[in-house]
C-alpha cells in the first residue's frame, strides 16, 4: 500500500532536513564517518544550481530525498542526469515513496530532453539492486567506478604532471 507522501523539488531553506536525511543514509551504508558535509553546504550547492533534490514528505516531514545533477554523454551527444543519492528512511521504505522519489526525477529528466539517468549502488545493497531492476534499470558490471578524492586532487597540478 503506497503511504500518502508528496514529492515536492528542494530549495535551499530544505538543507537541514536533506543533511539529516543524508547522514541517515551514511549510517545505514556505515559510511559516517565520510560525511564532511554541512547543511550549509548542502543549501549552497542547491541555490547555485550545483545539485538540485526531490524531497518526500509525510504530513509536513521529510522521509526520503533524491539528489540529482547533470552530466553529459558523449557518445550521444545529450545531457543526462546523475543521482547522486535515493533514500528513504526504513519506516516508510516498501511504501512506493522511493519509486515516487526515482520517478519523480526520471520526469525531469524526460522534461529537459536527457537520454539517460546513471547511478551506483553498493554491491552488497541487494533490496536496492532487485528495486532498481524492477524498475528496468541495467546494472552495468562491465564498468568500475573511479575515484580522486581531495588529496589526490591536490597532488596532481599541472606543473607536476
Amino acid at each position: 500500500m503506497n503511504a500518502p507522501h508528496l514529492i515536492r523539488p528542494a530549495v535551499a531553506a530544505d538543507a537541514p532536513a536533506i543533511h539529516a536525511l543524508i547522514c541517515e543514509l551514511a549510517d545505514y551504508e556505515k559510511m559516517s564517518a565520510d560525511v564532511v558535509s554541512t547543511p550549509e553546504m548542502i543549501s549552497d550547492s542547491l541555490a547555485s544550481g550545483h545539485a538540485e533534490a526531490q524531497l518526500a514528505e509525510i504530513d509536513g516531514a521529510p522521509v526520503g530525498f533524491a539528489l540529482f545533477f547533470h552530466n553529459y554523454s558523449t557518445f550521444l551527444g545529450r545531457p543526462g542526469i546523475y543521482l547522486e543519492d535515493l533514500y528513504v528512511q526504513p519506516a516508510h521504505r516498501g511504501c512506493g515513496i522511493g519509486k515516487s522519489l526515482l520517478l519523480s526525477v526520471t520526469d525531469i529528466a524526460r522534461e529537459r530532453g536527457c537520454q539517460r539517468m546513471d547511478w551506483t549502488v553498493l554491491d552488497w545493497n541487494q533490496p536496492s539492486i532487485e528495486f532498481y531492476e524492477s524498475l528496468g534499470a541495467k546494472i552495468q558490471h562491465e564498468w568500475l567506478l573511479v575515484r580522486l578524492d581531495a588529496d589526490a586532487l591536490a597532488r596532481l597540478d599541472c606543473a607536476g604532471a
